[in-house]
């Protein structure tokens, strides 16, 4: 039976990585994308994802979701790691064919888990403020909601702690407020942050040949990674791009890949630790506990990460047969 899942996304160039592999496996329905800004500002975004809608025949509504934070000020388009556009050195055109769902992403998350309670896999791969919105807007969706899969947050497992801050990582970072209310809700959560997502890698030679055997889709992958190597390797100093965004959807299709932990999650929404997640892993008694009585979540510690390349080149792969 296939998961239907509603894609939340910014979408820059391992959104793309992530968009596709949502695609390509026969055991995920993408049902909807709903943007979100972060790499990009929300009106790239949009036209981004009508592009890959377009250039490889999506079937999933596309839906414009927020423009800025909840609460703090936006904090801008990551140009230096995704380019000006989103997808790098891939110049996508000012002129898209197909429109957006007329609805806010919030919303049309809202009508979709009501029309199919139950069914609704909610994978979130930027910040969290169209799923905090939707739960502002209706709080039963929480009973509604199949799963939710987030790529953020960074709990110091394999001395991965932060991205964009010594201690925060980016899209929980950019709206911590909005990460603190989706974390505490009482719908099932599973986080696949930096502690995992920063043990698997795009290497040159994975990515050539994804190139040389995926036809057009390995082509796009390949293209659009340039900027993204670039990047690591200017300013990171690795040879190779970390795995973030596709590491979520590789959970959706086979959670066995990685080893979670349980426990109370809280976000860091001021100050020097702003976006900084927490989880609560015992269960000591103190006498002030901003954990106590919230949902305990599960947190990604471990992942598999030969298995998870092998998942990812085969379906895409696959894929990129099926589409000749």
């Amino acid at each position: 039976m296939k998961t239907k899942i509603i894609l939340d996304t910014d979408p820059g160039i391992d959104d793309v990585f992530a968009i596709l592999f949502a695609e390509a496996h026969p055991d995920i329905e993408l049902k909807a994308i709903t943007t979100i800004y972060g790499n990009v500002t929300i009106e790239n975004a949009t036209r981004n994802a009508l592009y890959l809608k377009q250039k490889f025949q999506l079937q999933a509504d596309i839906v414009t979701g927020a423009s800025k934070p909840i609460v703090r000020p936006p904090v801008g388009p990551t140009v230096v790691v995704h380019g000006e556009g989103g997808f790098g050195d891939v110049n996508v055109p000012v002129e898209v064919e197909g429109q957006a769902d007329p609805r806010p992403a919030y919303q049309y998350i809202i009508d979709a888990v009501k029309a199919e309670p139950g069914e609704i896999t909610l994978v979130a791969i930027g910040p969290l403020t169209n799923l905090a919105l939707a739960l502002q807007a209706d709080p039963s969706i929480v009973d509604l909601v199949n799963k939710v899969v987030i790529m953020g947050g960074a709990f110091g497992e394999n001395g991965h702690r932060g991205n964009v801050t010594p201690f925060a990582e980016a899209n929980v970072h950019d709206d911590p407020h909005a990460a603190d209310m989706v974390l505490t809700a009482s719908w099932p959560v599973v986080v696949i942050g930096l502690d995992v997502t920063e043990q698997s890698f795009f290497t040159r030679d994975y990515l050539d040949q994804l190139r040389d055997n995926a036809g057009d889709v390995g082509q796009f992958i390949w293209d659009v990674s340039r900027f993204y190597l670039r990047f690591y390797s200017e300013k990171v100093g690795l040879e190779a791009c970390h795995v973030h965004d596709p590491s979520a959807i590789a959970y959706v299709i086979n959670p066995e890949l990685f080893t979670l932990r349980e426990g109370p999650i809280r976000v860091v929404v001021d100050g020097v630790a702003e976006g900084m997640t927490i989880q609560k892993i015992d269960d000591r008694v103190y006498p002030h506990d901003e954990w106590m009585n919230q949902a305990p979540q599960q947190v990604a510690v471990t992942v598999k990460d030969a298995e998870l390349l092998e998942l990812y080149r085969h379906s895409i792969i696959r894929y990129a047969a099926r589409m000749k």
